[in-house]
């Protein structure tokens, strides 16, 4: 069996990158064979890549934009507007690709046909969320071409649709996302950690402190109200470190950690008492998931993607607000939880580990043959 991956650029192993990787490692595990399509690959991710999938890179180099924080918003705009990043995929896997036995789209910005488009959520949407953190010279002309780029944004989505036999959403919250700009989902397949990799490194955790990302979904107050109360917080992430506000950057109760390793992260979750994920807007949600399969409860907004995930009571606490939320911090971090929930949150994380995830696509695919 040949299973073709589309895909985004490729500038990082996580965000939407993420999937992609581990399912290809995974397919090829299991003896299918891999082609993965990208706008464009870094380098090292390439040369990672190319040890289970052969690759066509569609070479697409930023131009206009060249800002990392925009370089993706580019590709967009060849596609929606000029249908760029499709045509040339089109050719490229026309004289360089054999024949495949399916093809799973996990790109928002490669309009051409598909068995499965897996939608993780509407550009405009992104844009909507990212836009405040423009440098000044794209803000004021975004703002200035927004409802257009809705627009566009949904016309295209709409072209994914059509050209694929199934639709399957990253989370239901996505889902109804989705199904309320008229676009049909047929399922929901969640995306996949590496549970072998994000699992418990102490059977006695320290608890000293409380974990907690900082990324521009973040809600920086929500963190500073906990952090007013008393708990120490460790904060780690570095792409947002440039619009982290200064009263959390310089609060005594926050340590920001910055970039981390993976292998950090690991022992960061595994040590502390739980994490803290207060978030604006969030899908999915991979700091909940990597969080609970290194045995960590989370305390997170009872809405969106991380409301699918964490089991209120059972593998973390869900709040409504910031103000519910620095009051249970501060009453987990004075009298804890039951070690039991360390357990549960390990299992419920396995859930979402790639092999099991990789059985759902393969039993997808089957369905459109």
């Amino acid at each position: 069996m040949k299973v073709r991956v589309i895909g985004d650029p490729m500038s990082s192993k996580y965000g939407a990158s993420g999937p992609l990787i581990l399912l290809a490692k995974e397919f090829h595990k299991r003896g299918i064979d891999v082609e993965m399509v990208s706008s464009t690959i870094k380098p090292e991710i390439k040369n990672e890549l190319e040890q289970y999938a052969s690759i066509i890179d569609l070479g697409f180099e930023n131009v206009l934009l060249k800002d990392a924080s925009t370089s993706y918003v580019e590709i967009w705009l060849r596609e929606a507007v000029m249908h760029q990043v499709s045509k040339r995929a089109e050719q490229l896997i026309n004289s360089e690709s054999s024949a495949t036995d399916a093809t799973i789209n996990m790109s928002n910005t490669i309009a051409i046909k598909s068995t499965v488009w897996f939608a993780q959520g509407p550009v405009f949407e992104a844009m909507e969320n990212i836009y405040p953190f423009f440098p000044l010279k794209y803000k004021l002309p975004y703002i200035v071409v927004r409802r257009l780029v809705k627009h566009l944004d949904i016309k295209l989505m709409r072209s994914l649709r059509e050209l694929s036999e199934i639709a399957c959403a990253n989370s239901n919250t996505i889902r109804r996302v989705y199904e309320g700009l008229g676009i049909p989902i047929d399922c929901v397949i969640y995306s996949p950690i590496d549970t072998e990799f994000f699992q418990p490194k102490t059977g006695s955790p320290r608890g000293d402190y409380v974990l907690t990302y900082f990324g521009k979904e973040t809600d920086y107050l929500a963190v500073k109200k906990v952090a007013d109360k008393g708990v120490k917080i460790k904060a780690f992430g570095s792409k947002a470190i440039s619009i982290v506000p200064k009263y959390v950057l310089n609060h005594p109760n926050i340590e920001v950690l910055g970039y981390v390793t993976d292998g950090e992260l690991v022992d960061l979750y595994s040590n502390a008492l739980f994490t803290l994920f207060p978030f604006t807007e969030e899908p999915f949600g991979y700091v909940p998931v990597e969080s609970m399969a290194c045995g960590t409860p989370v305390l997170t907004y009872k809405k969106q993607g991380p409301s699918e995930t964490v089991v209120h009571g059972i593998t973390g606490w869900l709040v409504n607000n910031d103000e519910e939320m620095a009051d249970l911090a501060v009453e987990i971090w004075k009298e804890g939880y039951p070690s039991w929930m360390r357990s549960k949150s390990r299992e419920k994380a396995l859930q979402f580990d790639v092999k099991t995830i990789a059985d759902q696509w393969i039993e997808t695919l089957k369905k459109t043959n």
